[in-house]
């Protein structure tokens, strides 16, 4: 499987975070399926991002 990057990139990885509980608790609420594995990393210009692998 591969990774699937998030469209946007924040300052903060605070920011970042609070998007990663969000894929990874909605599935429940709207009813798909989680994602194996949320990550945040940080890109080479030091914004933070979201992948996930579905």
């Amino acid at each position: 499987m591969k990774w699937v990057y998030f469209g946007k990139l924040y300052r903060s990885e605070f920011q970042a975070g609070c998007l990663a509980k969000r894929l990874e608790q909605d599935g429940w609420i709207y009813g798909y399926h989680d994602p194996h594995s949320v990550e945040i990393f940080r890109s080479r210009k030091g914004r933070y991002g979201v992948r996930f692998i579905p």
